[in-house]
């Protein structure tokens, strides 16, 4: 019997993982492979290739949660808020196998805008269009492959920090962040709102 999902049905199991651990169901090659194959085959406007991404594994993975807490702890204090917010880093995010960082290059969308200025205003949400593109082919993919992911976003709060770290050029600008690990916990319930309020068709 064929037991392999279609593209639907990875679609439809993409959920929101707040539950994961550091452990992995396939080897670190084989997720570069996906952060690669996302990189080579996402679309963009006039093939501008702006997203840049960096995967995360191991130590790496806990230096960059511990740049979030420390961020989180500077604004916050060290009080009840920090606490619950540390609780929840440690519990859902840090405690996964890695984190996938999406970045825009922003010398790549000025020079579009320097080149067409007629579309000036446009590359900037066109830029965001390629990057959501990558976070949700990524996250599908880190699915069928047997993760449990979020999508989260402690930018611009860590911009700065980041990039010293890893020595990433400044016209990196931090959109997001995916924690992912193999699932401890199902997603939560879902609730959808009815399609005839979402979806509209006309034909004739």
């Amino acid at each position: 019997m064929d037991t392999r999902r279609s593209f639907k049905d990875a679609v439809a199991r993409r959920r929101s993982y707040y539950s994961i651990t550091d452990k992995s169901p396939i080897s670190d090659a084989e997720i570069e492979d996906i952060v690669k194959f996302a990189a080579t085959n996402i679309p963009s406007a006039f093939n501008s290739q702006s997203a840049r991404l960096v995967l995360l594994l191991g130590r790496e993975n806990k230096k960059f949660w511990d740049i979030v807490k420390d961020a989180l702890k500077d604004k916050l204090g060290e009080g009840e808020r920090f606490a619950q917010t540390e609780k929840k880093i440690d519990g859902s995010f840090s405690c996964g196998y890695g984190t996938i960082l999406f970045f825009e290059d922003r010398s790549v969308v000025e020079n579009l805008q320097d080149n067409f200025p007629s579309y000036s205003d446009r590359f900037p949400d066109w830029s965001h269009h390629t990057s959501a593109m990558h976070q949700f082919a990524l996250w599908t993919m880190l699915e069928d492959a047997g993760f449990g992911a979020s999508l989260q976003h402690y930018n611009p709060l860590i911009d700065e920090k980041v990039r010293e770290e890893w020595k990433l050029p400044e016209s990196w600008k931090l959109v997001a962040e995916m924690p992912f690990g193999e699932p401890s916990g199902d997603p939560g319930v879902k609730e959808m709102n009815p399609l005839e309020e979402r979806v509209k068709v006309f034909k004739s």
